[in-house]
């Protein structure tokens, strides 16, 4: 586990501080790819790459040393670790002397011309990629769910709301493909991230690669094969072309807006939800033994949905750290981002991993109820008809002005029954009965007709389905089942 992440069956860690992101809402996967073993074996395969290249550049390292630091990448002795950090007071170094000691033959080349940020920021970016991929992975997911939701109900009319008024009629699909397209959007932006990600390669201590041009006895050539050499090794395609001796950290900042748009589209559609569910429209899963309060036992909580909420408000306010990191560095570079990174960067990952598990399985789980969604319409279906009819009766031969009058009165009267009286919506029944309208009961009943209010909301469900999110799922199919966990 990466240092504050310990798990629940860890000795002794009821009696120490444990992060909730690890301990309570973040896969095992994602903890994975943050944990302090990947890290550090990944500065190991850094510091082999570094090595290997130099050998097949022409330095003086044997296949004897390479082979002995290869095998010794996982079993990092992290006690000793510890042990020489505490000595040395410097994190590289400390693990630098602790694969020495394993690896005795390779010790006098290990990280031979590198400077810290070689494994340090290097690692960071790795590690971002596997984290960028884990969440697109989800994503892909989250956004196959909810297209499956679209696609059962899109022909399901519902009442719209502006300003959470009640407005013209949708569709239940219509209204989660606004959410699929806030998804869509997140993964042009992790797609256009991911494919722009670049390693630092190594540069030196101010980013002139001054020491590397020495070892190569002032061979410009060999220093620039030696980066492209180590990115290939690592999976990357390039370096930055510049740098100090840190990548930029508006790379940082790039990183956390993806996952701050993640979190900005899960926390609108678990308002949707949360409101929805205040409506008696939906609910969210609910697990046979689950108490939704401590005091109210008839209650059912969406706090799935407002986990959700409460998340995505950490990561998109975590998405400051790097702004602001970016803009404080000095020069080649400071060392006052190495703190911040170390918590920002990780819980971000682990926030949004967190997000996207809650909403898969939201909208995977998620009860429609039609009945009261046409309950609800029905209440509100006479004022939305009232310009339906008011047309229709002009067309028979009435006139528009005293019919115009007689519905403003009919309205008034009806709201004043429901607001004052609590009673039930009785406008049709009044437009009915007054004569000035001519109406029959099936030409009024036709005219209130649900689906001649949704315009083309069904259609545009379709269409969207079809047109953009199908051919995101065909491409990326291999993605698609992905299970999720939700511990509590």
């Amino acid at each position: 586990m990466s240092q504050g992440f310990i798990s629940p069956g860890d000795p002794g860690a009821e009696g120490r501080y444990r992060n909730p992101l690890g301990a309570r809402y973040a896969s095992e996967e994602m903890q994975r790819i943050f944990s302090d073993g990947m890290k550090f074996s990944t500065w190991r395969r850094l510091w082999v790459a570094l090595a290997e290249s130099e050998m097949e550049l022409g330095i003086g390292i044997s296949p004897e040393q390479i082979a002995e630091m290869k095998d010794h990448v996982d079993d990092i002795d992290f006690a000793l670790a510890r042990e020489r950090e505490r000595e040395v007071r410097h994190d590289v170094m400390a693990h630098v002397l602790t694969f020495g000691e394993q690896c005795p033959a390779a010790r006098p080349i290990i990280h031979l011309g590198a400077t810290s940020s070689f494994v340090g920021d290097n690692t960071d970016i790795i590690q971002m990629k596997m984290g960028l991929l884990r969440i697109r992975q989800l994503l892909v997911n989250a956004i196959a769910a909810g297209a499956e939701f679209a696609r059962e109900h899109k022909d399901l009319p519902c009442l719209a709301y502006t300003h959470f008024q009640p407005a013209q009629p949708t569709t239940v699909g219509k209204r989660a493909t606004l959410w699929l397209q806030d998804l869509l959007l997140d993964l042009a932006q992790l797609d256009f991230q991911l494919q722009g990600l670049k390693l630092l390669g190594c540069k030196g201590a101010t980013g002139t690669g001054a020491s590397f041009l020495k070892l190569f006895a002032g061979d410009h050539e060999r220093v620039q094969r030696l980066e492209r050499m180590i990115a290939e090794k690592m999976g990357f395609d390039a370096v930055f072309p510049v740098s100090g001796q840190t990548y930029p950290r508006k790379l940082d900042f790039q990183v956390l807006s993806v996952l701050s748009g993640i979190a900005q589209s899960a926390a609108k559609f678990s308002n949707d939800i949360r409101l929805l569910s205040h409506l008696k429209e939906v609910d969210e899963p609910f697990e046979t033994g689950q108490i939704g309060s401590s005091a109210m036992a008839y209650k059912r909580n969406p706090m799935r949905s407002e986990r959700i909420a409460a998340l995505a408000r950490y990561v998109m306010l975590d998405a400051v750290n790097p702004a602001i990191t970016a803009a404080g560095q000095w020069f080649e570079r400071t060392l006052d981002d190495s703190a911040n990174r170390r918590i920002s960067i990780p819980e971000a990952f682990l926030g949004t991993d967190a997000i996207l598990s809650l909403y898969i399985n939201i909208i995977r789980g998620l009860t429609v109820y039609p009945t009261i969604i046409e309950k609800h319409l029905r209440e509100e279906l006479p004022f939305i008809a009232t310009e339906n009819i008011l047309m229709y009766s002009v067309q028979k031969g009435g006139d528009r002005q005293r019919l115009h009058e007689a519905i403003r009165r009919h309205a008034v009267k009806a709201a004043e029954q429901i607001k004052v009286h609590g009673q039930e919506n009785d406008l049709a029944e009044r437009i009915l009965n007054d004569p000035e309208f001519g109406l029959e009961a099936g030409e009024l009943a036709r005219l209130m007709r649900a689906d001649n209010f949704t315009g083309r909301a069904a259609q545009q469900a379709e269409e969207y389905l079809a047109l953009y999110v199908r051919p995101v799922l065909e491409e990326n199919s291999d993605l698609l089942g992905l299970p999720t966990d939700i511990r509590v």
